[in-house]
């Protein structure tokens, strides 16, 4: 494994290494405006929710690595306390990319990128008309981490008014994770795209206190055939099965055949159980899946 500290790098290689490998990260465009009343629009992947109670996010906008300069939004939003934060979906990331273009002060970068200005309810900046939610914000606070190359610059914003648009909601009025079409941005130039052919769903363990994987038989936890991913969803199950439930399981017609044509060889028994069991939890039969492993 490569091995770097963070003092031997540069700037420049520290954002490479960072930004490639924390990622996905959501995209946010900031809209702000400064005491003139000049409109400014920036998109940042250093942006997250960081409290529902209250509703807080936080983006950051980092110092230029190249010169150390700060940004037109920080200065925006350290003269006028608001801004809006609008959600970028796959829609709107090319006039989103085509935003953070460093246009000069009183540039306005809805007009650059052809976005719509709509005014907002409670704050000064506008918000994007395109974007499927847009966040109306109070700036509660600004905490700068450094003042050197690529130093953040923590925005803590608070949620006053939420934008949802109609088309992206489910029949009982929620966001439909699969109908938003979010994207985020990697290293580099890579984007990825949340589609419904990406998304999937893990149970949660919050409702069951799961046995964990250390109560799991050693050679299941070592073995060649299930995953970590595997042992995680086993792990998650409440109990172990009794001896009755898996004595049961040898009359399972697929397990049978595996006991019985492989009598005498204990090693591809192990093998060919476990790679049954793995079929059992990609059809999410974890439990019987648990019982097969405990033959």
């Amino acid at each position: 494994m490569l091995t770097l500290k963070c003092d031997d790098l540069t700037p420049m290689q520290l954002q490479n290494y960072l930004q490639y490998a924390i990622a996905p990260r959501p995209i946010c465009l900031a809209s702000t405006i400064d005491t003139e009343g000049n409109v400014n629009l920036s998109p940042f992947s250093f942006f997250n929710l960081f409290s529902t109670n209250p509703p807080i996010c936080i983006f950051s906008p980092a110092r230029r690595v190249r010169d150390n300069t700060t940004k037109h939004t920080l200065e925006n939003v350290q003269e006028v306390g608001e801004c809006v934060i609008n959600i970028v979906n796959y829609a709107m990331v090319q006039q989103t990319s085509l935003s953070s273009t460093e246009y000069g002060k009183g540039v306005n970068e809805f007009e650059k990128a052809g976005f719509t200005m709509e005014t907002s309810h409670l704050v000064k900046p506008p918000r994007i008309a395109e974007a499927p939610v847009s966040l109306e914000c109070v700036v509660n606070q600004i905490i700068p981490l450094g003042d050197q190359h690529g130093a953040g610059n923590l925005v803590l914003a608070e949620i006053k008014i939420i934008h949802v648009k109609e088309e992206i909601l489910d029949a009982e009025g929620k966001i439909d994770q699969q109908k938003i079409d979010l994207v985020a941005r990697l290293g580099g130039n890579w984007y990825s795209r949340v589609t419904p052919e990406s998304l999937f769903t893990v149970p949660k363990p919050l409702t069951t206190l799961g046995i964990g994987v250390d109560a799991l038989p050693l050679s299941v936890r070592r073995s060649k055939v299930l995953t970590g991913n595997d042992l995680g969803l086993l792990g998650n199950e409440e109990h172990l099965p009794n001896e009755d439930e898996v004595a049961e399981m040898q009359w399972n017609a697929n397990v049978k055949d595996i006991l019985d044509a492989t009598i005498g060889d204990e090693t591809n028994r192990e093998r060919e159980l476990h790679e049954f069991a793995k079929e059992l939890i990609a059809y999410g039969k974890v439990a019987d899946a648990l019982k097969v492993l405990l033959l």
